[in-house]
């Protein structure tokens, strides 16, 4: 497969002219190893192992730097937590920009260990699965998102749908976004994610956490796939694997560390009322919650109940990477209210509120909009802006004068 540039590239390059470290965090395999060769082909690159001890880094790291001076690439480096105090004193001994540039696939463990070792001397960039964009080798350019956020008036007009031959809906769903599927025949997708979710499990979650229990921890992924696009009880989620309610929220959040899964908190005008509210959970790709739902075809997927869920699940996910492009990402949440009205995405930036509902399904009717009326009727004091109806069909279109409808595939 040919390298498909990134969003990203501009950012990371940029900023190693002013921070003496760059840290790239993300999932296994969405390509971060591969942007960084791409874009300093001839820095040479230390991929560490959670068994070995490559070159020694861990048991003498101040050794492994002299023998490997910068500028140098650490990948995996969550793997040697031993080597980052020896990285602090050796970047503190030179004002030199752009001498180490770090990947990880574990969140927590790697913002911790940074935060307290190297502060302000490192930027952080995180690098989620291909975006369409991405797919269709337009790296360089932004989706719709910011300009929705500037003049939701008129930001869809003149822009395109994908061209052919981008995938259609349900097949895109099913295959997912991860660099390595882009290329695949639809019929080794499911090979692809059960060779990534043994890695997954070996190589990740083994290491983050002494999971004994894997059976246990199987079907634990295979619940929360189905529950994704949903409302998260983690209580009812362990009763009905059979492990404790802290268990199972210990096992969200160490999905949540390792990028395959995200929350949303709930909206509400009261602060302490959204920290203390259900959150809204989504796998972070459709792809392999679709695998792990069983879903062996995208003919399964088109019939499938869990269809809606998983469009749902990328839409929300495509707007979070679109969301990390921006110097300052608006905060993004759900809402729902006791009697069940709802609305899927409630983004929030600088005082104003951008509600966007999510339907997989190509004709609208105006009863699709009960759930937006409902919010602007419960927050008619705050500033809302016009807001969107992600739709399965190809055009877009106004829905009323405070709605606009925009198909999945709008560039």
């Amino acid at each position: 497969m040919h390298y498909l540039p990134r969003h990203i590239e501009k950012q990371i390059v940029e900023s190693s002219k002013y921070f003496k470290a760059i840290l790239l965090l993300g999932a296994r395999q969405v390509g971060k190893s591969t942007l960084l060769f791409h874009l300093f082909p001839d820095m040479k690159t230390i991929v560490f192992d959670p068994i070995q001890d490559i070159y020694r880094a861990r048991a003498d790291p101040e050794l492994f730097l002299e023998s490997f001076p910068a500028p140098l690439v650490l990948d995996e480096v969550q793997y040697v937590p031993e080597l980052l105090a020896s990285l602090k004193r050796k970047m503190d001994k030179s004002d030199l920009k752009g001498q180490y540039f770090l990947t990880g696939s574990q969140n927590f463990s790697m913002l911790r260990s940074i935060a307290e070792s190297m502060a302000g001397r490192v930027a952080i960039f995180h690098l989620d699965n291909f975006t369409p964009q991405e797919i269709l080798g337009r790296g360089d350019a932004e989706g719709w998102l910011p300009s929705y956020l500037e003049n939701p008036e008129s930001f869809y007009r003149g822009r395109e749908t994908f061209p052919p031959p981008f995938p259609p809906l349900v097949e895109f769903l099913f295959r997912g976004t991860f660099p390595a599927t882009v290329d695949f025949p639809t019929s080794q997708i499911p090979r692809y994610f059960r060779s990534y979710l043994q890695t997954y499990v070996e190589r990740d979650v083994r290491v983050q956490e002494d999971i004994r229990q894997t059976a246990e921890f199987d079907r634990f992924l295979g619940i929360i796939a189905s529950l994704t696009a949903q409302e998260i009880n983690a209580s009812q989620l362990g009763r009905e694997i059979g492990i404790s309610p802290h268990t199972a929220r210990r096992w969200l959040d160490l999905l949540s560390f390792t990028y395959q899964w995200h929350e949303l908190l709930p909206y509400h005008g009261n602060t302490i009322k959204r920290i203390s509210g259900k959150k809204k959970g989504y796998f972070k790709d459709s792809g392999f919650a679709c695998y792990l739902q069983k879903i062996e075809s995208p003919e399964g997927l088109a019939v499938s109940p869990r269809l809606g869920a998983l469009f749902e699940t990328w839409v929300v996910a495509y707007i979070h990477q679109q969301s990390a492009t921006l110097s300052v990402p608006p905060n993004a949440y759900h809402w729902r209210t006791a009697g069940g009205s709802e609305v899927d995405l409630i983004l929030e930036r600088d005082g104003k509120l951008y509600p966007i509902e999510i339907k997989c399904k190509t004709h609208l009717t105006k009863a699709d909009l009960t759930g937006l009326r409902a919010f602007r009727e419960t927050y008619s004091q705050n500033a809302i802006m016009p807001a969107l109806v992600i739709h399965a069909g190809s055009e877009a279109f106004m829905l009323d004068k405070e709605t606009f409808a925009i198909p999945w595939n709008l560039l």
